[in-house]
């Protein structure tokens, strides 16, 4: 079974990040908004710190303070926009950096594998922007500039997005583990409870008074939070001086000061300058530890103290809800609803109930990952070669076995049956397209590029696979965020980090 070509729904996913018009957003997966093109130098030695005008040397890139002044201004701008108060030109400095530093670590990673995305990839980005708010491409260009940031400044941190998106499901979720056992517990956890895929956009929960419309799927919880950080392996009194500092936030906060200005100010987490805010989504896909944390916590209200293995959690629950129905002015409108609720719902997922008749594929495939030394041009056209063989009568297994690079080689590619939405869009579309026994021509997806063959196709009652999935999917909702995070200090433990601000205020220990 080749995990990394399925598609589990994702925490910090590119559908949701695209959802918003102002870049501000991206922040919440750690990266800049835009990411400045770097200087390239040999790292130089603390004493000469700040005498080249250098913030920080990330192997062997150079981020200089220019270009973190130049960031922060950017970022204070959008804080202002977002009314988030601004912390002190040092300490905003020093977050940003961060920021920039965590965005290169992804950047090396991208290019150390070979991904690299394209005009064409940026130009769908926008138009499902555009099409997401209701507006033409043109409209978004104005809606941009309005906003004070540069149409150029703003397809750049669209490619970053999709960049990192990519690097999440080859290298995160991927690596993700949810045994049997793992969901034969959650159902037995929930037994009785429906379970239903999330909207792709989760709508605000309803704020206005008066009778409420009746509530349709799950609640929907909007979080912030302020992490203090708690080094690895770190020793006992290093713990409680961290402990002791989130008792200090706590009690601030709990006399009144800004929790959002805090987090700005104080928090190590990447939603740090965006005020904390981790964004809405399902109540039951946060993690376990933050469900638990504000299972009783009303809209406006603050956590106690999380202990998770990052860290000190604060957390602040800002709405929850669930999504409401409008009520439709005429019988016209209510029909149109009707059908557009019915197609939505059939668009997500199946009843969760009742026989559930699916078509299933049965498909190989041939992968070939990209790198540093096979890039798209040599990836394709190694495929066209395996294809043109296939042709003239070699085994795709066969071939799969000696030449594909994912875990389903030994198998000779072969991936089972799989269902609608198992698999990356990409890949899913050119397997639909696909007679019984065909091949395709090489296709693109975030893992490399394939060849894929249909063995057949079938039509199956899937109610209980369906909630296996469902469940899957849950879970993974909830590991996602803590496994990104391992996922980046793997990266910083691999790296030459020289941060120079982070020296200086620490008196260059």
């Amino acid at each position: 079974m080749m995990s990394g070509l399925r598609h589990p729904a994702r925490a910090l996913s590119l559908a949701i990040v695209l959802g918003t018009w102002v870049s501000a957003s991206a922040l919440a997966a750690g990266k800049p908004a835009h990411r400045p093109a770097p200087a390239q130098a040999a790292p130089a030695p603390a004493s000469e710190q700040f005498v080249d005008g250098i913030a920080a040397v990330v192997d062997k890139e150079v981020i200089t303070l220019a270009q973190v002044d130049a960031k922060a201004v950017q970022v204070r701008r959008q804080m202002e926009q977002q009314r988030i108060p601004v912390p002190e030109a040092s300490v905003l400095r020093r977050q940003v950096l961060q920021q920039m530093i965590n965005a290169a670590l992804q950047d090396h990673e991208a290019q150390r594998v070979g991904i690299h995305v394209s005009d064409a990839q940026v130009d769908r980005a926008v138009q499902t922007i555009a099409q997401r708010n209701r507006i033409t491409v043109d409209q978004l260009r104005h809606e941009i500039a309005n906003s004070g940031m540069d149409w150029d400044d703003y397809r750049a941190d669209l490619r970053s997005q999709i960049q990192d998106d990519i690097l999440r499901q080859r290298f995160v979720e991927d690596r993700i583990t949810i045994s049997d056992s793992d969901i034969d517990a959650f159902l037995s956890m929930n037994a009785g409870r429906p379970l239903a895929a999330p909207p792709a956009a989760a709508p605000a929960p309803a704020e206005a008074p008066g009778p409420a419309p009746a509530p349709t799927g799950p609640e929907l919880v909007e979080l912030a939070q302020i992490l203090i950080e708690v080094p690895d392996y770190a020793a006992s009194g290093v713990v409680e001086e961290k402990r002791k500092q989130a008792e200090a936030i706590l009690r601030k906060l709990k006399s009144g000061a800004d929790f959002a200005g805090v987090a700005a100010a104080s928090s190590n987490g990447p939603q740090a300058l965006e005020g904390g805010n981790m964004g809405i989504r399902p109540l039951r896909d946060w993690p376990d530890l933050f469900a638990r944390a504000i299972a009783n916590t009303p809209p406006g209200g603050i956590s106690g103290i999380v202990q998770s293995g990052r860290g000190f959690h604060i957390l602040k629950v800002l709405r929850r809800g669930y999504a409401q129905r409008p009520a439709p002015k005429s019988a016209q409108a209510a029909q149109a609803q009707a059908q557009a609720q019915a197609q939505a719902a059939a668009s997500r997922s199946p009843a969760p109930s009742g026989p559930m008749m699916v078509t299933q594929t049965h498909a190989r495939h041939i992968l070939i990952k990209t790198s540093k030394v096979v890039d798209d041009d040599k990836a394709r056209a190694t495929l066209e070669g395996l294809r043109a063989r296939i042709e003239h009568g070699e085994s795709f297994a066969e071939l799969a076995k000696r030449y594909s690079e994912d875990a389903s080689a030994p198998q000779g590619g072969d991936l089972g049956w799989l269902n609608p939405g198992e698999t990356v869009p990409a890949f899913e579309q050119a397997m639909n397209a696909l007679q019984d026994g065909q091949v395709s021509e090489p296709v693109k997806s975030p893992f490399g590029w394939h060849l894929i063959q249909v063995e057949g196709r079938q039509t199956k009652n899937m109610e209980q696979e369906f909630r296996r999935m469902q469940a899957r999917r849950e879970l993974m909702e909830r590991r996602i965020g803590p496994a990104y995070e391992d996922w980046l200090d793997q990266l910083r433990g691999q790296a030459y980090i020289d941060n120079r601000l982070e020296k200086a205020a620490g008196g260059g220990h």
